[in-house]
């Protein structure tokens, strides 16, 4: 059981994916096709009975060509100058022990966006494609040690490190621990 303010912001971000596919006029059928999530999950998912996965919410903002920080800033509302680290917005990704915390104000006419991540000792998160093809991504690991997988390479990184790749395909991210890793995450659509 989450605490209040993560159950608010999933069903939020519920209500934002129902609004997105209704927007296309799709039906729960459709999108499945177009994202390869079952109908069930994806239900689920828009009525807040889960907790969206992070490889589930890749997959869909895929299908709807935008990054996690767009969708996620969506369902905050209003885009200002400045955010306190207080009110920057935390999702977490619980089955996989990702937590993702939006550091930049969001904004829809940016191309830029600064995301602090935080992976627990042993987690792994495979994406199976951007969400924009094309992404620019800058991985700097702030702690710990952090195994990056792009184009069938692995990366190795330890703290101090900066990995600069542009996606295309697949990417995989593994804490191989044994302490948690954090790294800054850049990302600039194309």
């Amino acid at each position: 059981m989450g605490n209040d303010v993560e159950d608010a912001v999933d069903v939020r971000l519920g209500a934002r994916l129902a609004e997105l596919r209704a927007e296309r006029g799709w039906s729960l059928g459709e999108l499945a096709e177009r994202s390869g999530v079952s109908r069930s999950t994806l239900s689920r998912a828009e009525r807040a009975e889960i907790s969206p996965t992070a490889s589930l919410l890749n997959r869909l903002c895929g299908v709807y060509g935008r990054t996690m920080s767009q969708l996620l800033s969506e369902v905050e509302g209003e885009s200002a100058l400045l955010v306190r680290a207080a009110d920057q917005v935390i999702w977490e990704d619980k089955a996989s022990g990702f937590v993702r915390r939006s550091v930049s104000p969001s904004h829809t006419g940016m191309r830029g966006e600064l995301v602090e991540g935080r992976l627990a000792a042993g987690a792994d998160i495979a994406y199976d494609r951007p969400p924009v093809p094309g992404l620019e991504q800058h991985i700097w690991v702030l702690d710990g040690t952090l195994a990056v997988t792009a184009q069938d390479i692995q990366h190795h990184l330890d703290a101090g490190d900066c990995l600069r790749l542009r996606v295309w395909g697949p990417t995989r991210f593994r804490c191989p621990g044994p302490e948690d890793a954090r790294y800054a995450l850049v990302v600039v659509r194309p």
